[in-house]
């Protein structure tokens, strides 16, 4: 069977009729195809942080974490944000497995360096353990996975979201990645553009246009097509099912 990488932010897991409508949406799927769901936080980490009186930074859509915000980052993604989305699917009759990039070396990483500055222990993906996802998902298991990574040094890093489910759509061989967010795609103006190429997307960033956390979804979503997933599309969940949202091309 085909595999589809979804990759949710934390803010809509939040939502509870999101949940509930993603548990129907994944219901669907998974009668032809293999899932794979890989989650966010953002919100959650920003509260925590607020309340532990620790400065919350961004360098171009990506957080910046210290040793104390990634203790923050850990809880939220691998505990809370982890835990409550798996309840949700299990509760509703969905086999799946919870765990972090940490988990039976999922996810290996090394410390990610920015041309924008430093970035702390974020981490970058060198590798993903193919073998561990194949076994999961054969035994008709969706696997939940928070994007804390285990580095080749044996530290743990915080790595974008997006960019954990562009390295494992790519590793898995995905026929297709969705980013699943609020909005209906990329917003251009008021409206969500059908259809993005690469030329226009750097052409929008520089513009402002495209701007925040849509930068590092829009990148990811080209480094997907060039590590060989054949669809990425950026929509809600109402477009995941129909086909709608906006389709990022190379070109």
């Amino acid at each position: 069977m085909d595999t589809l990488v979804l990759k949710v932010g934390g803010n809509e897991i939040e939502d509870e009729k999101f949940l509930k409508a993603l548990t129907r949406a994944v219901t669907v799927l998974r009668r032809s195809m293999y899932v794979i769901i890989v989650h966010g936080g953002g919100r959650k980490i920003a509260q925590l942080q607020e309340r532990l009186g620790l400065e919350t930074r961004f360098l171009e859509g990506l957080r910046v974490t210290d040793q104390e915000s990634l203790q923050v980052a850990e809880m939220v993604l691998s505990g809370t944000t982890n835990k409550r989305l798996t309840a949700r699917l299990v509760a509703a009759g969905i086999p799946t497995m919870g765990l972090s990039g940490v988990d039976w070396g999922l996810l290996r990483a090394e410390r990610l360096v920015h041309p924008a500055g430093d970035l702390g222990m974020v981490g970058r993906i060198v590798s993903v353990h193919t073998e561990a996802l194949e076994t999961l998902l054969k035994h008709g298991l969706v696997p939940v996975i928070s994007p804390i990574s285990l580095g080749l040094d044996g530290k743990t890093y915080n790595v974008n979201a997006d960019h954990a489910a562009t390295a494992i759509a790519a590793a898995a061989g995905a026929s297709a990645l969705v980013f699943l967010s609020n909005v209906p795609g990329v917003l251009i103006g008021n409206r969500a553009a059908p259809l993005l190429t690469s030329t226009r997307i750097e052409s929008l960033i520089a513009n402002n246009e495209i701007n925040g956390g849509m930068i590092p979804k829009v990148r990811s979503a080209l480094e997907a097509l060039a590590g060989g997933v054949s669809e990425v599309r950026i929509t809600n969940l109402k477009g995941l099912l129909n086909g709608g949202g906006t389709r990022v091309i190379d070109a």
